[in-house]
């Protein structure tokens, strides 16, 4: 089958390097990609959210399935807008319509979903400007550390914790009087702090059936030791030692299945990935937030772990017989190194050139912020590379995947050496 792939970050460089594998892919085309998903398939100049341009492509080259990386277009309801088009209706999206892309496009949606179908969260409430006052005395009684979190997207920034009131206070007041974070913040869900270790867990789902994809952590914090200002990811390493079987099989249980099973009960079809960040609290999973697409950078490590044929997995979800399908995953670990821009995650340097990528012996390199100028390649985004290594063991992963981003070279290079050390 054809494919057509939308995005261009590290996430996508993972899917295309895993459906080249495939047998199944005939052709692979990716929209917009970048410098390193073109050895996969196919790169073309179309921007994710251009739904009249994507609609062209797919009717003049034969696409048999699309599946949506980033979760802009999914909000924006490109599922929706393929539904909708006599000529498109039949070509499957992989990735949820609009109305179930709530579930990451407003947390204030997703927590009422988790409170009506009991899946344990943080206690929380949401306020307006127009209850800005009723935000200020539910603050006053809601324990320190708190959390705030901008109700719509906001490119991973959108989520603060405050260590005093008087922060709390501060950035509430920003957030809905200033826009802080745009129109995002027009509603601000108020959070209970959790104490515990974070992990992802990803699950693909055809609306009925599920499959549980190897789970996998990230580190968010740019400096080492998990200091400093939040990113869009630092790092990941999937398996997670502490999520053992039974851990997981309370997050089957009490999230993976209420969830599937919720979104059936209120007639919100899913077909997709839900990505659901989860605080292991004492052994106690709870929900932090659910996102409507794979994690990035956790899709660099979660890829190499699967061994089976993901287009057919793909092909699943599309057809509604997941159940039928088969997802063997390696008991290996697979450790990634995010190398990012000069400056970032506040301004960062671009177009620097990228040396030294062919040096890498035992990684795989997932372009994240690259482009091509002729033969070179050079830095577009503040993330730029993802390095990843499977091995035997974490700590080897680690290691390799280090010792190969150094091979690296571009301007202002920067990356963790620490990533994965709190597993040790």
């Amino acid at each position: 089958m054809n494919i057509l792939l939308l995005g261009s970050g590290g996430r996508e460089s993972a899917f295309a390097w895993k459906l080249s594998q495939s047998p199944k892919c005939e052709q692979l085309f990716i929209a917009p990609g970048n410098a390193g998903t073109g050895q996969y398939g196919t790169n073309i100049n179309i921007k994710v959210t251009d739904f009249e341009s994507i609609k062209r492509f797919v009717l003049n080259n034969g696409i048999h399935l699309v599946l949506v990386g980033p979760e802009e277009p999914l909000v924006k309801g490109i599922h929706d807008f393929f539904l909708a088009d006599e000529q498109l209706k039949s070509i499957p999206v992989i990735g949820p319509q609009r109305e179930a892309a709530q579930l990451e496009g407003s947390k204030d949606f997703s927590k009422q979903f988790m409170m009506r179908h009991n899946i344990p969260a943080a206690a929380s409430n949401t306020f307006t400007r127009e209850t800005l006052q009723e935000g200020f005395e539910y603050l006053a009684t809601a324990g320190l550390p708190v959390v705030l979190k901008a109700d719509g997207l906001a490119g991973g920034k959108g989520v603060l914790i405050c260590l005093s009131l008087q922060e709390a206070q501060q950035e509430f007041l920003e957030m809905l009087t200033e826009a802080k974070f745009g129109e995002a913040s027009s509603k601000v869900v108020v959070e209970q702090f959790l104490q515990g270790i974070e992990l992802s867990v990803f699950v693909m789902t055809d609306g009925t059936h599920y499959k549980i994809l190897p789970e996998a952590k990230d580190y968010k914090r740019i400096g080492e030791g998990d200091t400093g200002l939040n990113t869009g990811g630092m790092g990941s390493v999937s398996p997670v030692p502490f999520a053992d079987a039974e851990f997981m099989k309370k997050v089957e249980e009490r999230v993976i299945i209420p969830t599937v099973e919720g979104l059936k009960q209120e007639n919100i079809p899913y077909k997709g990935f839900i990505f659901i960040g989860l605080m292991n609290c004492d052994g106690e999973p709870y929900v932090i937030e659910y996102n409507c697409r794979m994690g990035d950078p956790e899709t660099e490590s979660v890829m190499p772990r699967i061994t089976s044929d993901f287009a057919d997995l793909l092909s699943g979800v599309a057809e509604g017989n997941l159940d039928k399908r088969e997802l063997t995953i390696s008991p290996q670990v697979a450790a990634t190194v995010v190398m990012v821009a000069g400056g970032y995650p506040g301004e960062y340097l671009k177009d620097k050139t990228i040396t030294g990528i062919e040096n890498v012996r035992g990684s795989q390199v997932f372009h994240a912020g690259t482009y091509h100028e002729g033969e070179l390649v050079k830095t577009s985004g503040g993330r730029v590379l993802a390095v990843t290594s499977l091995q035997d063991d974490l700590f080897t992963a680690l290691q390799q995947a280090t010792a190969d981003a150094s091979r690296i070279y571009y301007d202002g290079m920067y990356f963790r050496k620490d990533i994965g050390f709190d597993l040790l």
